[in-house]
């Protein structure tokens, strides 16, 4: 992510995807930054728990320098978050690392390069594509085009091939040799969609505009003519029911139907 695209996410706008695009101290930055708000002071597990998704975050109970030393030993960046008016305690945050195909997750995929992809694949033990669950195949293709072939090492990078056009197409390559051939994973990132934003009670948080004004925004215009004469035509009219209105599917005269005056033929045979 962009500098200027950390800048401008707040507390109130991370959420579980966007907060892997995040570093330790950017999560002391926004905290600091948000301390007055009294909307996050009402909110503070529900931020907690965004942060966490992506971070581990540990509360330093005994605050001294050796207890400090060893949190920073372990990767850890130590500082102050406020949880209260009264209260502003020491931490210890540390992004969780993506290692194993089992630390992929839809919230996690789209914000690592496919270089770490595919360094991530290849640390599975050597088995390829096919020894990923088909769960894990489906994270990693949401956010990965991937291709894979298999073919003998004199074969894989023959001219005009697979490999030579899928490298020109701005694919990235891991081979993984499985004795006298090799299995070759084509991984390229699939280009970010923009999705329409579903409103949320938490996006209320934000929000400086009354009820009463979402209210008005979300009223259908109504045109001023509604009511005109020009839609009459549309309009139930019951002067307007005629016997044609009515009109059955028998244009046939009575006298045809061979009835007689109190009901039906006597000569009817039964």
């Amino acid at each position: 992510m962009r500098e200027k695209e950390k800048k401008a996410l707040t507390l109130k706008t991370i959420n579980k995807s966007n907060v892997w695009d995040l570093q330790e101290n950017d999560i002391f930055r926004l905290w600091e930054s948000a301390e007055k708000d009294a909307d996050i002071k009402d909110n503070i597990r529900h931020f907690l728990d965004i942060i966490r998704s992506a971070f581990d975050v540990e509360e330093i109970i005994i605050d001294k320098p050796e207890v400090i030393k060893k949190y920073e030993a372990r990767g850890y960046k130590v500082g102050t978050l406020r949880m209260d008016d009264s209260t502003k305690n020491k931490w210890a945050i540390k992004k969780r690392p993506i290692l194993r195909v089992t630390d992929l997750t839809y919230e996690n995929i789209r914000h690592i390069t496919t270089a770490k992809l595919l360094e991530v694949i290849d640390r599975n033990f050597g088995g390829g594509w096919d020894s990923l669950s088909q769960s894990i195949q489906d994270i990693i293709e949401s956010g990965f085009d991937i291709s894979t072939t298999t073919l003998p090492k004199e074969r894989l990078r023959k001219p005009g091939g697979m490999y030579e056009k899928k490298v020109a197409d701005g694919f990235e390559v891991l081979e993984i040799p499985k004795g006298m051939w090799i299995e070759a994973i084509f991984a390229k990132a699939k280009p970010q969609i923009e999705r329409p934003h579903i409103k949320t009670d938490l996006d209320d948080l934000d929000d400086s505009d009354t009820d009463e004004e979402d209210d008005d925004m979300d009223m259908p215009e109504i045109p001023d003519d509604y009511n005109s004469d020009d839609d009459d035509d549309d309009v139930f009219d019951e002067d307007k029911m005629t016997e044609e209105s009515y009109r059955t599917t028998f244009e046939t005269d009575p006298e045809d139907l061979n009835f007689e005056a109190e009901g039906i033929s006597d000569d009817y045979d039964e």
